[in-house]
């Protein structure tokens, strides 16, 4: 059996109903009286980003320390609130700021050391800690039946495209158990228990790919592209946005560090790559194409994820996949069979993943709104088009009449040239 499966989950912070997502809901609020001040300008967040008075309330807050924080859930808290409003800091402004200030810069470095995390607003914070359950005991695999515990906007769309993912994970969370069993069953020849198992895991892709169809329902990609996703762009491969350096980590006294990040992704969903490690599905770095060559954007995106996710997905990775399982199996016997269902129903998956970039990131790009102007904020939705008084140098952006940058996700990389290689990497595991 494989040494795997005889691991406690819960030991890498992984919970055997919800998987990924913590095994009781986030905490909603920081209890002690101490946090307050974070409280206060969190609760407060989307009306002090459209009036950009973040920056000030943030120059008035305190430096807090850590050594009230008890819990896990309370760390959790602290991250994701350090997390928004070290973006709210930064993509504010007209300008993005290229410093953060100590009050939030010397909690977060230790609040996000506590988890092996970086200081950034990281699919953790932004989905996995950022949830409520209208009503206890209701299903948090329906996002109706959620709430988002903070937001950039206040919007209906910036919940919405949050709930979506919560709610996949809550999903796929239910299988991660019995995929576990099946890689068991695998070192036990036991086919029957497999084949049982992947047909499993093709119906509940398939129910995770309906669930992110269902994006569309609330979320209007203009709001989408101009007000959510400059929010959620971090600090790396940000030059033509306005971040030639990364951001300063001032820590005082003439302490700090230039620090460049990849603000939060889907890529950083170990539910997903946890899929890719029991179908066996490799992928390489965008336009490599030598099968040696494995460090890509999605390796890179591991050091996003909790310690204890990343932990779990190390492990997976040196064990035998399903796939070496099935390559032992008759072509079109029902191991093989159910193998393929589960492999299509991924590469299905990324098409629908696909089809939403282009629909909420590609076409906006090219049809800006009407109301655009000049004084727009710079950032990652504005730097290719508008002009500033900042210089090219400085920013890294041709103006309007420029060429065209190729567009990139809020992780820093090439969109389509990725997301395609991904969905091609994940069809070609098929065993034809």
């Amino acid at each position: 059996m494989l040494p795997s499966l005889s691991l406690d989950l819960t030991a890498f912070d992984i919970s055997l109903e919800n998987g990924f997502l913590p095994p009781e809901p986030p905490l909603t609020h920081l209890g002690d009286r101490y946090y307050q001040p974070w409280e206060d300008l969190i609760s407060d967040l989307p009306s002090l980003i459209s009036k950009r008075r973040v920056r000030g309330q943030v120059g008035e807050l305190p430096v807090l320390g850590t050594t009230n924080l008890l819990t896990e859930p309370q760390w959790q808290r602290a991250y994701m609130v350090l997390g928004f409003l070290t973006h709210a800091y930064i993509w504010s402004g007209t300008l993005p700021s290229q410093t953060l200030p100590p009050q939030i810069s010397i909690p977060f470095l230790t609040v996000a050391d506590h988890f092996d995390l970086p200081t950034t607003a990281s699919y953790s914070a932004t989905n996995l800690w950022n949830y409520a359950p209208l009503c206890p005991g209701l299903d948090l695999c329906q996002p109706e039946n959620l709430r988002c515990l903070v937001t950039f906007t206040g919007t209906k769309d910036e919940e919405w495209f949050y709930l979506i993912s919560v709610a996949m994970e809550a999903r796929g969370g239910r299988i991660v158990k019995e995929m576990l069993a099946a890689l068991a069953a695998a070192c036990s020849n036991k086919a029957d228990v497999v084949a049982a198992a992947l047909l499993d895991l093709a119906e509940t892709i398939k129910e995770l790919g309906a669930l992110l169809a269902r994006m569309f329902k609330h979320c209007d990609p203009y709001v989408f592209y101009y007000d959510i996703r400059p929010m959620l762009a971090g600090s790396k491969n940000m030059a033509h946005a306005g971040l030639p350096k990364g951001v300063w980590y001032d820590e005082g006294e003439g302490k700090g560090q230039w620090r460049e990040y990849s603000g939060g992704s889907n890529a950083q969903s170990s539910l997903l790559q946890f899929f890719d490690a029991v179908l066996g599905v490799e992928h390489k770095a965008t336009g490599e194409t030598d099968s040696k060559k494995k460090q890509g954007f999605l390796q890179e995106m591991r050091r996003y994820m909790p310690s204890g996710h990343a932990a779990f997905l190390a492990h997976l990775m040196t064990e035998p996949s399903l796939r070496d399982f099935v390559a032992k199996q008759p072509v079109y016997g029902p191991v093989t069979t159910a193998y393929n269902a589960a492999v299509t129903q991924f590469g299905l998956f990324r098409d629908i993943h696909i089809q939403i970039v282009t629909r909420y990131i590609i076409l906006p790009s090219k049809n800006p709104r009407k109301e655009f102007s000049a004084e727009a904020s710079v950032n990652l939705a504005t730097a290719s088009l508008v002009k500033t008084s900042v210089s090219v140098e400085e920013v890294g952006t041709k103006d309007a009449g420029g060429i065209a940058l190729e567009l990139h996700g809020t992780g820093g990389t090439a969109l389509i040239p990725f997301l395609k290689q991904t969905r091609d990497e994940t069809n070609g595991a098929a065993m034809i």
